[in-house]
């Protein structure tokens, strides 16, 4: 099982104290039995960035061709090789033991004393907490998960209605339009500092809110079109959703021993076991510069003045010495390990209209919102605006968004795919999606069948445990909404 990197957030300490514990993913081990929303909130929002950019980051990236494998578990992923013991604590720990419970707790103690800000924060972040595993292990617990002693062996839900609901379970788009509502309603209290994201700014949870119903229905849009089309056509109707890169949805960790991002401990920080693990991938650098884009120097580090890296699945002497590999940058990092943690970003939000103004005729001109992806981008990285024009001026065919839909479409997923660099679990999304980027497999390549991976297993102990489960689901299998 995979070590966790432990992180105090807020007044809670949510740490794997041994792969051997068990924990139930229907139980709380720190269950008080009254605790203020704002001491909740932040340990919950910490929690789904912890998530989001821990072990199944390093996973992501590797099998996505940001990263390479170069010791540890990295190198068994970079070569497509994994199993149901993979992920028992980030499923276990982070996701279900971890956020969806503090977001559980949030919502009922707000419910209790009427602060329909905190309940509508943590119901849309909840779902968003949900959309990661269910994007990562297909049907799993959700109308049953969280109830404790009530039920020990939850139902397994259908990703389908996970996303869509049913009329005895309330779906994703609906949980973040409570959420929304919530919002919308009077409140006894609202978040200030606890609020991690946005410092209790309502107004921006509510863009941020519609922006992931906005990443929702470009996640279903190849499987249910009708649906994306309807829900991408409420939100830009409505006009509030993310619209500059200071709205983007992000989450800021310490620069003190305990509380810094996963991904500085994994892949920046001096003296940390996990750091000689990955290093940037040969073809990630090829593909920046094969565009000439700036943002490689804003994204990579290159301690020699050249990019040291290897090729995915490369099983040959690595570089030495070790310090001269290329890594994440503090872009990615932060200088001290406090990132940003980005979750949903306004490049995301344009690349994912320009993707849909084609594929599902939704409104808006697809290669301004293409154009307004890289700039938003460029912008997020460092890139100064005179850069920007600069670039834009020497590189037309690559800002032109021309040829055929399907080009379009590889171009605008490819730029989100370099855009997101830092989030694998988006980069992975969108290549089981759309099958772009177009990505070679990777050397050395075993696994199932020798393909990449399009899904995690379940996890093993919940197999073990749980009936419902369905064994030996791999990771060869397609997910609901990967039609591609």
């Amino acid at each position: 099982m995979k070590k966790v990197i432990t992180y105090i957030a807020g007044a809670l300490l949510l740490t794997a104290t041994s792969c051997n514990d068990f924990l139930d993913i229907n139980q709380t081990p720190n269950n008080p039995t009254s605790v203020p929303p704002a001491v909740l909130l932040p340990t919950a929002l910490t929690g789904t960035a912890f998530a989001t950019n821990n072990e199944l980051n390093r996973f992501a990236s590797t099998v996505i061709s940001v990263t390479a494998g170069a010791g540890g578990n990295p190198q068994a992923y970079d070569i497509y090789n994994t199993n149901g013991g993979d992920f028992q604590n980030q499923w276990r720990f982070e996701i279900y033991g971890g956020a969806l419970v503090s977001y559980n707790k949030t919502i009922e103690s707000a419910d209790a004393i009427g602060a329909k800000a905190y309940s509508g924060i943590a119901k849309i972040m909840k779902a968003y907490t949900f959309s990661i595993a269910t994007d990562v292990w297909g049907d799993v617990p959700y109308s049953e998960a969280l109830l404790g002693d009530a039920n020990t062996q939850p139902r397994v839900d259908k990703q389908e209605d996970i996303y869509k609901g049913t009329a005895q379970i309330q779906g994703l788009f609906d949980l973040v339009k409570e959420g929304l509502a919530d919002l919308e309603a009077p409140t006894t209290v609202k978040p200030g500092a606890d609020d991690l994201i946005y410092g209790g700014n309502i107004e921006n949870w509510k863009k941020a809110g519609n922006t992931i119903l906005l990443k929702f229905a470009n996640t279903i849009s190849r499987k249910e079109p009708a649906l994306a089309k309807q829900i991408i056509d409420q939100v830009l109707a409505n006009g509030t959703y993310i619209k500059q890169n200071s709205e983007n949805l992000s989450v800021k960790f310490g620069s003190s021993v305990g509380s810094k991002a996963p991904v500085f401990e994994w892949a920046a920080q001096e003296g940390q076991s996990f750091r000689n693990e990955v290093i940037i991938s040969t073809r990630f650098v090829n593909l920046l510069q094969g565009k000439n884009d700036p943002r490689l120097e804003k994204f990579v580090t290159k301690p020699t003045g050249s990019y040291v890296t290897i090729d995915n699945g490369f099983r040959g002497t690595l570089p030495q010495p070790q310090s001269s590999w290329s890594r994440f940058s503090s872009y990615v990092t932060g200088a001290a390990g406090e990132g940003p943690v980005r979750l949903v970003t306004n490049a995301q939000r344009a690349f994912i209209l320009a993707e849909s103004a084609i594929t599902l005729g939704t409104a808006g001109d697809a290669e301004a919102l293409y154009q307004e992806g890289i700039r938003a981008s460029m912008q997020l990285a460092g890139v100064t605006a005179a850069e920007i024009d600069a670039y834009f001026a020497a590189n037309p065919t690559e800002v032109a968004l021309t040829g055929t839909d399907a080009q379009k479409i590889e171009k605008i997923i490819t730029q989100k795919y370099i855009a997101a660099f830092g989030n694998g679990l988006e980069q992975w999304n969108d290549w089981r999606r759309t099958g772009y980027p177009t990505l070679a497999a990777h050397q050395n390549i075993v696994g199932i069948d020798g393909t990449r991976p399009v899904r995690a297993q379940y996890i093993d102990q919940e197999i073990a445990r749980n009936p419902n489960f369905t064994p030996n689901i791999y990771s060869n299998v397609k997910l609901w909404w990967d039609v591609d």
